[in-house]
């Protein structure tokens, strides 16, 4: 049982809060879901990037997918091993691909041909090898929200099927790449297995095909995207999800990659924020609070639902919309929720805000990004600080 009121007092709001032990669960049953066959679980640092939680999962053994260089740092200044890091996304920089090969990470994850040919010249010039996988685009429809969904040829991840095989075959002839995996990702809050499984068929296929060709293909990298349960979802059972991807690799030898994010850390984590006021116009309801759009921005971004809940406050509910300081319209977290009334001071805990929350925090209207807290067996700490106003400044005085 989470003390909100002693945290608010503790640390101020707003405040995310994630709770370790969960995470460490939600490592661990996925971790057995593939334990029928060689494994390695990346997790996606984009979803939470805090070098605690980073730093709890490589104790349990986890690797990393990251999207930036400054991932990729993240991940080795908590412990990761580089032999367990994946250099992914659409668009990496020259001096990011360089450091990447010359910091002798697992992969690069490529998703273009003139990827390909910048990787390729970088390495060259480096005189060094660089491991690869590529990104295919199986043209599945992921049956999630469009800003998530990533396997359609419409999106702008990933090549087709005829152009990655084009590619690993160039690869094979490279004296500076080296084709060590195949991967899909095709969207993110996934509930719906088939579209996972019919990927996996298309993507192993293709694996295949190259196996005859003798490419060694080491990696088969299933991405991530499993959903978690928001409100009334029907989560994917993580059984099914290994054995249908294990099926659709019978006969093939090679290391399953799985990359989640949410699933091992939305739930795990909190928002809580302060009511400052109550107000109405024309009847209509709104609970003012202290966290803001730049805080917590997926309601805004997505129109996501989170469940919004007084904490300790009791007595007759209504409708009411609870938005923040920001200035716009979107700053809001919910909308036509019932809640009690709310005086100055009360707490509303914002749930499964561990994903893809705080890492989509920003300074907007010079507003310092929250304090982090982790809970583990019962023992709260501070594993990020407030930002002050002179942190806000303190590149630019520089410039003054």
């Amino acid at each position: 049982m989470i003390k909100f009121n002693h945290l608010a007092k503790k640390y101020n709001t707003p405040l995310y809060i994630y709770n370790f032990n969960d995470i460490e669960k939600n490592y661990i049953s996925l971790k057995n879901a593939f334990v029928a066959r060689k494994s390695l679980i990346c997790y996606a640092v984009k979803a939470n990037s805090n070098l605690s939680v980073l730093k709890k999962l490589s104790q349990l053994g986890s690797g990393a997918d990251c999207v930036s260089i400054g991932e990729v740092k993240r991940a080795l200044k908590a412990g990761i091993p580089k032999y367990k890091i994946i250099f992914s996304g659409v668009g990496k920089r020259d001096d990011e691909i360089e450091e990447a090969i010359l910091r002798d990470i697992l992969m690069i994850n490529l998703e273009s041909e003139a990827e390909f040919d910048r990787i390729e010249l970088i390495a060259a010039k480096l005189n060094l090898t660089a491991r690869i996988s590529i990104r295919v685009n199986p043209n599945i429809d992921a049956k999630t929200h469009p800003y998530i969904s990533t396997g359609l040829n419409e999106n702008k991840f990933g090549v087709d099927i005829e152009k990655a095989k084009q590619l690993y075959i160039r690869a094979k002839n490279s004296k500076y790449i080296d084709p060590i995996g195949i991967h899909f990702h095709i969207g993110s809050q996934l509930t719906d297995l088939k579209p996972i499984t019919d990927s996996a068929k298309i993507v192993a296929k293709l694996l295949k095909s190259l196996k005859v060709l003798d490419i060694d293909i080491k990696f088969f990298d299933v991405g991530g995207g499993i959903g978690i349960q928001y409100d009334d979802e029907t989560t994917i059972k993580l059984y099914d999800y290994a054995q249908n991807i294990f099926a659709s690799l019978k006969g093939l030898d090679v290391t399953v990659v799985c990359e989640p994010g949410r699933y091992i850390v939305g739930n795990s984590g909190y928002f809580l924020t302060s009511v400052l006021y109550e107000k109405e116009n024309n009847s209509k309801r709104f609970v003012v609070v202290d966290g803001g759009m730049n805080d917590l921005i997926r309601p805004s971004l997505y129109k996501a639902y989170h469940k919004v809940e007084a904490v300790e406050v009791e007595g007759e509910v209504s409708r009411c919309d609870v938005v923040g300081p920001v200035c716009e319209s979107g700053d809001f977290f919910a909308k036509d929720i019932d809640l009690p009334k709310l005086k100055h001071g009360d707490l509303l805990v914002v749930k499964s805000a561990g994903a893809y929350c705080f890492t989509m925090s920003s300074n907007y209207n010079s507003r310092g990004r929250a304090c982090e807290v982790a809970i583990e067996d019962g023992v709260d700490r501070k594993i990020r600080a407030r930002e002050s106003f002179e942190d806000l400044i303190k590149l630019e005085k520089e410039c003054l």
